[in-house]
Parts: structure tokens; C-alpha cells; sequence
């Protein structure tokens, strides 16, 4: 699975690596709804979230549909500026239906969707909006009702929302972060500009690559998409707040987003999704299973283990091949034996690299 972005006859120069407040408020608003994501900023969301005032939380649990479990269209800006206020006016210069077709972007699905219809207009689309936001809660349901009825009312609600977290903790995040997002875009574009699009998307992040014989960036993510930037560009944008999320907006006509987290150097790299998969393919069968329950012990030999569970020494090492292929087992030589032993730490950072990757 993967999020294919088209890139054939996009010039370089609509493509930008830049930096957005109101993109990196979005991603802190998620750290805020669902810190079991991030649990290096767990102590930061737990002190944010206590120090903030009871009519101010109040009003983001109404509204976290919007950023919880799917971002909002709405904050991943394609045309981003350096300041909060001159995204907000943007969002002033929207018509009603782009709008509320941005706000109600709330579905789980692993692919895309088509570009939908306003659910201002049909009843059906309408009743599938309020369907979607009734099942993440009561009051998130009555926000999509207001939202439907009157977007105007709703879009000056929201604006003073997030002006209000600027003021009550956003502000100083920003001026804590920016100078760091704008040195990682300006690198970017550098790189962008002088080695080309492959080598700033890889140092971007190992899960992005650039297919040259397709004309497309390959986002490594457990989604299926096709994307594209022909004729529009690319805006990448950097976030202190988004690891280990790797978010694409599909702008439907406008310029397509990709959110990209900084690199968390404290934390190992994470693997590819293929790479996951073979390995959970490759313990899922019974008796590898079984053998990496004895080689969990300590080393064994090919011999000792087909004795173990009646087997012949090629099934054996038919199993231990796929296993090693996968790279759960080390093996090493002890005189005319070969031992096999299973990677302790790797086969336990499985769970992790699994989760990893769904939400990436």
C-alpha cells in the first residue's frame, strides 16, 4: 500500500519545501486530542491540556473532529504563509461549499476518496456528514450540524478558536519552532534546487522516494492514493509536532500537501511497510512460530530442532530460510555446526514497527 504522488512535467520551481502556522497548529491540536500517538510529548499535552481555560477546552473537544483522527483539509494550507492571521484570512476567502467540503473531510478509509460534493446541496450527502461526525461523539455531532446549517456562523467560530490558542499557548510554541521549520525548508530548497527533488524528498523522509521511471513520489504509508501535482506542484511542509504521522492532503485540482515530521534522531528509523509486513508473514505460519519460541532460548542447530518437532532437516531450514530472510534470526558457527539464534531486540521492537507504520 502506498500514496502515489504524479510529479511528470512539474517544474521545480512549483515545488516548495516551506512553513506554515496553521498546518503546526493542527498537528499540536492532534498531539492535545490523542497524545497515546506521541509518546515523547505525553508530559508536554498532559501540562497543555490541564493549564488550559475550562471554556477553551470545552470548545476544542467540540471541534476535534477536525484534527483527532483525520486532519482537516482545512489546516493543510496550499498556500501557506509565514503567519497564522493571513491563513486564517484565506480560510475568510473561501466560498461556503469549499469550505465545509474541507471541514467535513472526517472519513476513515485507507484510500482516497473522489472529490465529493458539497453536502450543503443534496440531502444524501448532507445526512453521510452528519453520519461520519455523530459516530466521534454527541458533541462533535452537533458541531457538524451547526457547521451545515450555517458555515458562515461557523467559520468566524472557529477562527476565534485558534486565535485563541494562539494566545493562550500556540503563540509561544510558534516562536519556539519556526526558526527551526524555516531552516529545515531553506535546506530542503537547497537541496531541491542543486541535487534535485529525489535527494530532498529522501532526506525529507526514508518513507518518501522518487520512482524516476513513473514520474512520481512513492509515500510509503498503509493507504492506497494516487495524487497528483502536474500542472498544480507540491507543498511540503515541516513539523516539529507530527512524528511519527506523515500526512497528504489530495487537494482535489489545488496544489496536493505533504506534511513531513523532523527527524527524532533519539529514535531508531522506521521501517518500510513491506519490510513489517514479510516479517509478520513470516512468524504468522505455526511452527515458525514455534521455532522462535525455542530459538527465543538460545542457539540451536538445524539438527536439534528438526529432532524437537519431527521434522526432516530440509523442512527445517526451509522454515529457518524464511525467517532469516526476514531478518528475525542471526546465525553463527560453533565448529562443524550451524547455530541459529533469534534477534531479541529486533523481533521486539515488532509491535512498535507495526504500529509505526498505521500511524504514519
Amino acid at each position: 500500500m502506498s500514496v502515489v504522488i504524479d510529479v511528470s512535467d512539474v517544474p521545480l520551481d512549483r515545488i516548495s519545501f516551506t512553513i506554515s502556522p496553521l498546518a503546526e497548529l493542527g498537528a499540536v491540536l492532534h498531539v492535545l486530542a490523542e497524545p497515546s500517538h506521541h509518546p515523547g510529548l505525553l508530559e508536554w499535552a498532559t501540562e497543555t491540556r490541564l493549564a488550559l481555560p475550562p471554556d477553551l477546552a470545552d470548545r476544542l473537544y467540540e471541534a476535534d473532529i477536525l484534527w483527532r483522527s483525520t486532519r482537516s483539509d482545512l489546516f493543510l494550507p496550499g498556500s501557506a504563509a509565514a503567519d497564522l492571521k493571513e491563513e486564517l484570512d484565506a480560510w475568510d476567502r473561501l466560498d461556503d461549499d469549499a469550505f465545509v467540503v474541507a471541514a467535513v473531510e472526517i472519513s476513515c478509509a485507507t484510500s482516497f476518496a473522489h472529490p465529493r460534493p458539497s453536502p450543503l446541496h443534496r440531502t444524501e450527502d448532507r445526512r453521510r456528514a452528519r453520519e461520519l461526525a455523530a459516530a466521534r461523539g454527541l458533541r462533535q455531532a452537533a458541531f457538524a450540524d451547526r457547521l451545515l446549517e450555517d458555515p458562515r456562523q461557523v467559520r468566524a467560530w472557529l477562527r476565534r478558536l485558534l486565535e485563541d490558542c494562539e494566545q493562550a499557548f500556540f503563540g509561544e510554541i510558534w516562536e519556539r519552532v519556526r526558526v527551526r521549520l524555516a531552516a529545515d525548508a531553506r535546506h530542503k530548497n537547497e537541496l531541491l534546487k542543486h541535487r534535485g527533488l529525489g535527494q530532498a524528498v529522501a532526506e525529507a523522509s526514508p518513507a518518501i522516494t522518487l520512482d524516476t521511471a513513473r514520474d512520481c513520489l512513492v509515500v510509503d504509508k498503509l493507504q492506497d492514493g494516487r495524487v497528483t501535482g502536474s500542472g498544480t506542484g507540491i507543498v511540503f511542509l515541516p513539523t516539529a509536532f507530527g512524528w511519527p504521522h506523515l500526512v497528504v492532503r489530495d487537494a482535489h485540482g489545488d496544489r496536493p500537501v505533504l506534511q513531513y515530521p523532523l527527524a527524532v534522531p533519539e529514535l531508531p528509523s522506521a521501517l518500510s511497510l513491506a519490510t513489517v509486513q514479510q516479517r509478520l508473514e513470516a512468524v504468522a505460519h505455526p511452527l515458525r512460530l514455534r521455532l522462535c519460541r525455542t530459538l527465543a532460548r538460545g542457539p540451536h542447530s538445524t539438527t536439534e530442532l528438526a529432532d524437537a518437532n519431527g521434522l526432516t532437516a530440509p523442512e527445517v531450514s526451509r522454515h529457518l530460510g524464511v525467517l532469516k530472510k526476514a531478518g528475525l534470526t542471526r546465525t553463527r558457527r560453533e565448529g562443524r555446526y550451524v547455530l541459529h539464534e533469534l534477534d531479541i531486540e529486533l523481533v521486539g521492537r515488532l509491535g512498535a514497527d507495526l504500529l509505526g507504520n498505521a500511524l504514519r
